[in-house]
């Protein structure tokens, strides 16, 4: 599934952060949505792809999808 077929409420932007930014952030922009929303995450470190598949697991919040180009991560999670 492309990014861009999936529909998203939200987006953060935590390129040029480094571990454990990305995660900080992410985790506050979801406190603030509903369920079932989606977050957009944009993210330049390469730490970030494990950072957001064990942030899933630990959280339930659905990884949706995820995809890297030109040393650029896009995140899509799906709110509890």
């Amino acid at each position: 599934m492309s990014e861009e077929q999936v529909r998203h409420d939200f987006e953060l932007d935590a390129r040029g952060l480094n571990c454990p930014l990305p995660i900080l952030r992410t985790k506050k922009a979801l406190n603030g949505m509903t369920s079932g929303q989606i977050l957009k995450v944009m993210a330049t470190d390469p730490g970030s792809v494990r950072d957001f598949q064990a942030f899933s697991k630990q959280t339930g919040n659905a990884l949706v999808d995820m995809s890297e180009a030109s040393g650029e991560f896009l995140f899509l999670l799906r709110k509890k």
